[in-house]
């Protein structure tokens, strides 16, 4: 039985050896490209958008507020419990609005953002082979230990076009 667990460990130091590990920086590569100007600018306008559709929920809450608070005195029971009702359903539609916005915004960005990842992603698988990396992690909080000689960052950078001045 110990010899097939030492064999059986062999076998996974051995193919582990020939694996090589890369890394890349996704988001520094994002924000070097040329095209996420265009893509802030399309996300500025739709934020705008979004933001003038609030404010006309916003302008008719009001109104409703004001409504109610000048003539209070003069609605009966019946019509203030409704005008009440109605500034509760326009608070409510209010707070899923925000929601829904930010929501929208989200699945914009990635939207937009997706032809990079894919240009990124092609790139990279390209880069890869050609210098016979078996995997690539993404550079993020949770990495403990990076050798730059293995981040592919900046030929992904070169290879998509993308020029950056160096660090000195």
């Amino acid at each position: 039985m110990k010899m097939i667990q030492l064999f059986i460990l062999l076998i996974s130091i051995s193919s582990f050896a020939q694996s090589k590990v890369g890394t890349i920086d996704v988001d520094f590569i994002i924000s070097k490209m040329p095209e996420i100007v265009n893509v802030q600018e399309q996300l500025d306008t739709y934020k705008k958008e979004l933001d003038l559709d609030f404010n006309k929920n916003m302008e008719v809450y009001n109104a409703l507020i004001k409504d109610y608070t000048d003539n209070e005195v003069s609605f009966t029971i019946a019509v203030k419990k409704q005008k009440q009702e109605d500034i509760i359903t326009a608070e409510n539609d209010l707070g899923k609005f925000q929601q829904n916005g930010t929501k929208l915004i989200s699945i914009r960005r990635d939207a937009l953002l997706g032809p990079l990842y894919e240009k990124i992603g092609a790139s990279l698988g390209k880069i890869a082979k050609q210098n016979a990396y078996t995997q690539v992690l993404q550079i993020n909080d949770n990495l403990v230990y990076l050798d730059n000689d293995f981040d592919l960052t900046i030929q992904v950078l070169a290879d998509l076009g993308v020029e950056i001045e160096p660090k000195d």
